[in-house]
């Protein structure tokens, strides 16, 4: 059968047609897409730093966290409150984390001085020690992984700080 002029010629070398709107330059993917992405790339990337903490220093990536946290706080010292909520995790949450961490020998429980019903972590060397040495294999991984941003690194980090920072408002 023969085609009409006006019917273009299928180009079979062009390659194969992509599955996933993602692959076609220029179009502008869904919002349900994007969260998608969002979702894969945090869980990919925590599953590879966590499972690398672990190996590597017998330390899960929330312990790792709450370490960091503790070890950036003036005085080496944090409520469980602040732990939770730079962590983005429940009080009950934290607590389990803390209680490993204290088990490890690298955080104390301390009340406060001010109000004894509150709470504190503070690091102890051992604690400074592992999380200085587990931030070699945390940065080093996740910079390794945002490579892959190239160029477009600044663009996603601004876009994504404008949506966490939305995000957080109430409304």
């Amino acid at each position: 059968m023969a085609r009409p002029d006006d019917v273009p010629a299928l180009d079979v070398t062009a390659g194969p047609v992509p599955g996933d709107v993602a692959d076609v330059p220029g179009v502008a993917p869904t919002p349900a897409e994007t969260w998608l992405r969002i979702v894969q790339v945090h869980d990919r990337i925590t599953r590879r730093v966590d499972s690398a903490l672990h190996r590597r220093h017998d330390l899960s990536l929330t312990g790792y966290e709450a370490l960091r946290r503790i070890a950036e706080a003036p005085g080496e010292r944090a409520s469980m409150g602040e732990v939770a909520e730079a962590l983005g995790i429940s009080r009950a949450g934290v607590t389990s984390t803390v209680t490993r961490l204290v088990a490890g020998g690298y955080v104390v429980r301390e009340r406060s001085s001010g109000d004894r019903r509150l709470l504190h972590a503070r690091l102890t060397p051992a604690g400074r020690a592992k999380v200085e040495d587990a931030r070699l294999t945390h940065d080093g991984l996740v910079a390794h992984l945002l490579t892959l941003l190239g160029d477009d690194a600044a663009v996603v980090t601004d876009a994504l700080a404008r949506v966490s920072a939305a995000a957080r408002t109430r409304r």
